[in-house]
């Protein structure tokens, strides 16, 4: 089955499922952000076949969140390394790894636990307001067209329409 190009939609969400709706990228990054760089050791810690994972890497490597770099020349060797785009999927996989965490675990526990080394603690992600710091709930938030949807009209921009 063909998926839906969404990178192109008037909607940030939308675009990002081109990247984080695949399982298998979203396992790559979380891969590469516990330290995995070379092919065989992603291979070998996801059990993933070999075409499946030359093409998500070359697609995280297309869509700048990997860079292939050369480690080898004798014979000829890359490792894939996070880019500062794919350093920023982090907190995108901790606010999962946190629902997760609250939905999808049993009475066994959580299977990871992440500590933030610079005070020493464990965490989980949370979201917060990049203004007053406060914990973003769905209940107190809205939305309003940005300058980047198809529909917004400049005479429109204190106009109160919601997506």
């Amino acid at each position: 089955m063909k998926r839906t190009d969404t990178s192109e939609w008037p909607c940030t969400i939308a675009r990002a499922t081109t990247i984080f709706g695949d399982h298998w990228n979203v396992l790559l990054l979380r891969e590469a952000f516990y330290g995995v760089r070379r092919f065989e050791d992603f291979q070998q810690s996801l059990g993933i076949g070999r075409g499946i994972l030359t093409e998500r890497l070359s697609g995280l490597v297309h869509d700048g969140l990997l860079v292939k770099v050369e480690y080898q020349d004798k014979p000829l060797r890359h490792e894939y390394r996070l880019t500062d785009k794919g350093r920023d999927a982090f907190p995108v996989l901790m606010s999962m790894a946190a629902w997760a965490d609250r939905h999808m675990v049993g009475p066994e526990g959580t299977p990871v636990i992440f500590e933030h080394k610079t005070c020493g603690h464990d965490f989980h992600a949370e979201v917060v307001c990049s203004h007053c710091g406060d914990p973003v709930d769905l209940r107190d938030t809205g939305g309003r067209w940005g300058p980047g949807h198809p529909t917004h009209r400049q005479d429109a921009a204190d106009d109160d329409r919601r997506p």
